[in-house]
């Protein structure tokens, strides 16, 4: 083993398994139904599902932009090396018990895309040259037994996403994925599993599975012509009665779809984005539902069906393999045929065991490869580009990733109604260590500028919005008067009534304009929504009904800073597509970094119209 990866991880932690990780886990032993007044009290036998969603890519506790063992604010570790830890003492207290069937395991999608782990393998050494993706390689050797589609298993095109599905030795599975011109199923809609009791007649399970409708807008670049993707309730209520009808006992939904209605992207499917709820309160034969798609920890939540009056459990487990879900259904048999008479869930914590060795001793070459991968060169900068001032000045770094995202929503709007109108886009002074050297950049100086998962959109705006979106940014500075010099926390980070202890820097945005500059400046010696003056495109004062396209991230349209206008923007593009992975592509593409290529002083500080200087 190198020094990349899990070493750091394998050696901080004591080594623990069975009903220790569990505990440690925070697994909670929950009784047995005791009976009820249709089926009355008689054996009961419990079967358990562990579910996980929203992999990304990720095999190992290791943040590869970064170059170090992962970590986040709330000490979360990530990857299937340590959920096989999980899995493996899940299945040892079960196996204690030679009255309980075997565990079943599932995951809801979203799994060959999010690192450069996944990247690699899809772009630089794709597996449809024979390499088996380190992602199927983990889940086969955890012992998968089915999984649902994610839209971002569509993010590199049906061939590879084909590859991966027969390099698996389980389903993938999805109902609503459908073929373009017939509407059949592309994907398997579902799967059964004979679950054996010791004693009994086995219990047969219904493992259906549904993705995200999202998917016909995502990757419209992928599957137009090919696949269509029906709405997850109208599908659902399809294919559920169907997998009873199959012979199964339980039916339990993997569901790449978040658990409360909304949609990022409006109207412009007539299926709901996110509708896990929705589909156990409607679709009747469901007994639960593992979710994923939303990022979001739900350890369990009961829902009742409005058809038949029984509960349905749902559970979300976070993201990236920091959680795994646990279902615990109890069933008797009611008439001869098993029923469920009890249901619960629960998340287990990963960040309390260590890595399965077995899987880190399977993957290590390719994460080796990475690693030098990512800290490869990969082209020039001319000159140094540093974020150390992008609060307070125009930069060229920030100059930099505006340019890359309106130059992507440009060259995608080409055909379209919105091709002709001006394209601006929207960045943030995420990381003011951020740098980019002058001479040799490699992958991780340019990720460095972009610290986050953030996908790209664009939408409608006109010029009363974009003023007042700049107003609300120029929230974030202090109001002073003179010129200075003052330092920069005299001036920025201003607190405001939804953020008491100072605004964030990711809640400050910058705009800038792509063919032609958009220029304004922000007066700090005025109070807080008159700050925005000279506010022009291409020398040209901006009028109220001017109609522009702006390039924003997901976090800010779907609402992240409560920005006016952006989250009701009509949605002009959206392939969900990483702003990080774009940068990245435009260095490789074109050799080298040039800023005088997109960097021009568009915004500045003043006070009472005169310059301000600010120092760091």
């Amino acid at each position: 083993m190198t020094d990349s990866g899990e070493r750091t991880s394998m050696t901080r932690r004591t080594v623990i398994g069975g009903a220790a990780a569990l505990a440690a886990a925070g697994f909670q032993a929950v009784p047995a139904y005791a009976g009820d007044d249709r089926g009355g009290p008689g054996k009961t036998v419990r079967l358990t599902v562990m579910g996980t969603t929203d992999l990304h890519g990720n095999v190992f506790n290791w943040d590869y932009f970064k170059n170090t063992e992962y970590d986040d604010s709330a000490h979360n570790d990530i990857g299937l090396a340590k959920i096989s830890t999980l899995v493996s003492a899940v299945r040892d207290r079960i196996a204690a018990d030679r009255r309980a069937p075997r565990p079943l395991l599932l995951d809801a999608g979203d799994t060959i895309q999010g690192t450069p782990l996944a990247y690699y393998f899809a772009k630089i050494e794709p597996i449809t040259g024979g390499h088996t993706h380190p992602m199927a390689a983990a889940m086969n050797r955890i012992g998968y037994d089915a999984a649902a589609l994610g839209n971002h298993e569509f993010n590199y095109g049906l061939e590879i996403l084909r590859k991966f599905q027969r390099q698996l030795r389980f389903p993938l599975l999805g109902a609503n994925a459908q073929d373009w011109t017939t509407g059949l199923p592309v994907f398997p809609p579902y799967t059964l599993k004979r679950v054996q009791v010791p004693g009994e007649k086995p219990i047969t399970v219904g493992i259906l599975g549904l993705t995200n409708p999202g998917i016909a807008i995502w990757d419209k670049a992928n599957v137009e012509n090919k696949l269509k993707f029906g709405g997850i309730v109208e599908l659902a209520k399809i294919w559920a009665p169907r997998v009873r009808q199959a012979g199964a006992d339980v039916v339990i939904a993997s569901v790449h779809s978040g658990m409360d209605l909304s949609s990022s992207y409006g109207d412009a499917l007539p299926y709901p984005e996110n509708a896990s709820v929705l589909m156990a309160e409607t679709v009747p034969g469901i007994d639960a539902v593992l979710v994923g798609h939303a990022h979001l920890e739900i350890p369990e939540r009961l829902v009742t069906n409005k058809t038949s009056g029984e509960q349905v459990v749902l559970s979300e487990p976070l993201k990236w393999g920091m959680r795994l879900s646990l279902f615990d259904l109890d069933l008797q048999k009611v008439h001869g045929q098993w029923r469920v008479v009890g249901r619960h869930s629960q998340v287990l914590n990963a960040n309390t065991v260590d890595a399965d060795p077995d899987v880190v001793a399977l993957l290590q070459k390719d994460h080796d490869k990475v690693v030098e991968y990512v800290n490869s060169k990969i082209g020039t900068c001319t000159e140094a580009m540093s974020a150390a001032t992008a609060p307070w000045e125009d930069t060229a770094a920030l100059d930099f990733v505006n340019f890359i995202q309106a130059d992507a929503v440009s060259k995608a709007l080409a055909g379209t109604p919105q091709a002709s109108l001006p394209v601006l886009a929207i960045a943030a002074p995420f990381n003011r260590a951020a740098a980019i050297p002058a001479g040799e950049v490699s992958i991780r100086d340019v990720a460095g500028l972009y610290v986050f998962d953030n996908t790209l959109l664009a939408v409608t705006m006109n010029g009363t919005q974009i003023k007042e979106y700049l107003e609300f940014s120029a929230q974030y500075f202090k109001q002073v008067t003179g010129t200075g010099p003052f330092a920069s926390d005299q001036v920025t980070n201003a607190p405001t009534p939804t953020a008491p202890n100072g605004t964030p820097d990711y809640n400050y945005d910058i705009l800038g304009g792509l063919s032609k500059p958009l220029t304004y400046k922000i007066d700090i010696a005025k109070a807080p929504g008159a700050r925005i003056t000279d506010l022009a495109y291409d020398g040209t004062p901006v009028a109220a009904d001017q109609q522009f396209v702006v390039a924003v991230n997901n976090y800010r349209q779907s609402g992240g800073g409560n920005f006016p206008h952006v989250k009701t923007a009509p949605v002009v593009y959206n392939r969900q597509v990483e702003i990080r992975q774009l940068m990245i592509d435009y260095v490789i593409a074109t050799g080298s970094v040039d800023p005088n290529t997109f960097h021009t002083g568009d915004w500045s500080l003043v006070s009472n119209g005169s310059p301000i200087t600010v120092t760091p």
